[in-house]
């Protein structure tokens, strides 16, 4: 099997907590030939104490002030000089045989994804399955499971920093209008942690995907309408349903009718 360098990229600002998980995920993938670079937003705790501990086995270190995640991702895929590129946030990881597999499964594909692991409380909570064909509707790939070949970055860009939550949906379906060919790996190849940036923010983020799909579909708008108000309906009735405790009732739906699957321990 050929061997690229595979740069994995981790942006970290005050990620004291869980920044650790982060990179020995990295360290310690099977996969040997990796590139691991740090971006750091200038953190007031004990992120760099944590991060120099293993300085000797990360080929980049940045420390600096950043105008926000975007900026820090791509001051990263600037300095990357691998293949291929997966971005790895600090408070995600990766399971250990992740990058083996993209490296087995990518071949002529210019982006890979798989399934995300995610938890609540340390507790196992859903496995989403992504799926491509639904990225023209709502951001249905995972992006800790994404793997970008470094010609897509250098022929159609980087991050946009306009948008502060739905960066990663913006710059996928760029790539796809861009004639970028995605494809998908039927396993889980990262973990995340419930309460991110866009799940805390969840309704600044529908909005920004309403107007990404209004720039790339500009021709159906009122749909792009429509759909934003069906989506808001939907989370915030699922918020309010598990708040009451009835979170069953949201994991039924999601397991048995949504278009992107959710899998569930029971």
């Amino acid at each position: 099997m050929e061997s690229p360098l595979v740069t994995i990229i981790t942006v970290v600002y005050n990620g004291e907590d869980y920044i650790e998980q982060a990179i020995t995920s990295v360290l310690e993938q099977s996969y040997a030939n990796i590139e691991y670079i740090v971006v750091d937003g200038l953190s007031t705790d004990n992120t760099m104490v944590i991060v120099n501990k293993y300085k000797d086995r990360i080929q980049k270190v940045i420390s600096e002030k950043d105008k926000g995640i975007s900026d820090a991702f791509n001051k990263g895929i600037m300095h990357a000089t691998g293949k291929i590129i997966g971005i790895l946030n600090a408070d995600d990881w990766y399971e250990k045989d992740t990058v083996e597999k993209v490296v087995r499964e990518m071949g002529d594909a210019d982006i890979v994804y798989g399934d995300l692991r995610l938890w609540k409380n340390n507790t196992f909570d859903t496995i989403f399955c992504g799926n491509h064909d639904y990225l023209k509707k709502e951001m249905s790939v995972n992006h800790p499971t994404v793997f970008i070949k470094k010609h897509c970055y250098e022929k159609f860009g980087v991050f946009n920093l306009t948008y502060k939550y739905a960066m990663d949906y913006e710059l996928l379906l760029r790539f796809m209008f861009k004639g970028c060919t995605y494809k998908y790996i039927p396993s889980v190849l990262a973990n995340m942690r419930w309460a991110g940036a866009s799940d805390k923010n969840w309704y600044d983020a529908v909005k920004e995907v309403k107007k990404i799909k209004g720039i790339y579909l500009s021709d159906k708008k009122i749909f792009h309408q429509l759909y934003f108000i069906k989506q808001a309906f939907a989370i915030s009735t699922a918020k309010l349903l598990q708040m009451s405790g009835l979170n069953r009732v949201v994991k039924f739906y999601r397991s048995r009718f949504s278009p992107i699957k959710k899998k569930y321990t029971d």
